[in-house]
C-alpha cells in the first residue's frame, strides 16, 4: 500500500516507535514522554502499522496557543489489515486528565494528521494519501498504576471524534481490534 511506504519515508526514525513481535503479531509499548513509568501496550496490531510520536511536532514557534491549537496527543497509530484502515489518536495521562485539555490534545493530533495528509498529497504526489481511514480517539489514564484491572467506559458510542473519545483507565495489554472497532 503506497500510504505506508510514504509514511515510512516521511517520518524521521526519532519520531516513530518500533514495533515488537509477540506470538507472531506486532505489538507496541507506548511510554508517556514525561513519565517513563507510565506505559500502555497494544497487542494484536496488523503487520502494516506505523506508530509516531505526535507531540514531537512543535508548532509553538508559529501559533499563540491561546485556544489550545499547540496541543497534540502523544501518539498516532496508522494501521491497515486487509481493507480495514484505521488511525488511532492516543493521549496518555499518568493520572486522570482534564477532559477539555484531552479534547484539545486529540484535536491537535487530528490537525497534525491532516497536515501529514497534505504533505503526502503534494510532496509525494499521492492524490488519495491517507484517504479512507477510520479515525478513533482514545484517552488512556492512570497509566502509571501497574497492578489494577483495566477499566473501559462502555457508555459511549463510536469514538470517532475527540469529544466522543474512548476512555480507558489502567490500560494494560490493550487489543488493537477493541481500540479500532466501532
Amino acid at each position: 500500500m503506497p500510504d505506508f511506504r510514504v509514511l515510512h519515508q516521511m517520518f524521521k526514525e526519532s519520531a516513530t516507535i518500533a514495533l515488537e513481535q509477540q506470538i507472531g503479531k506486532p505489538k507496541v509499548v507506548l511510554v508517556e514522554p514525561d513519565f517513563p513509568s507510565s506505559k500502555a501496550t497494544i497487542i494484536g496490531l496488523p503487520n502494516e502499522t506505523v506508530v509516531i510520536k505526535a507531540d514531537a511536532f512543535h508548532c509553538e514557534n508559529v501559533f499563540q496557543g491561546s485556544k489550545g491549537e499547540c496541543k497534540r496527543a502523544d501518539f498516532i497509530v496508522f494501521a491497515c489489515a486487509g481493507d480495514k484502515k484505521v488511525v488511532l489518536f492516543i493521549e496518555m495521562k499518568a493520572v486522570k486528565g482534564n477532559r477539555k485539555e484531552i479534547i484539545q490534545q486529540l484535536t491537535g493530533a487530528h490537525c497534525f494528521f491532516s497536515y501529514c495528509q497534505e504533505i503526502g498529497k503534494f510532496f509525494w504526489g499521492v492524490k488519495d494519501f491517507l484517504e479512507g481511514f477510520n479515525h478513533r480517539f482514545i484517552s488512556l489514564s492512570h497509566t502509571s498504576i501497574p497492578k489494577r484491572k483495566t477499566r473501559l467506559d462502555r457508555n459511549q458510542g463510536c469514538h470517532d471524534s475527540p469529544d466522543k473519545m474512548m476512555k480507558i483507565d489502567c490500560p494494560h495489554n490493550l487489543q488493537f481490534n477493541m481500540l479500532a472497532g466501532g
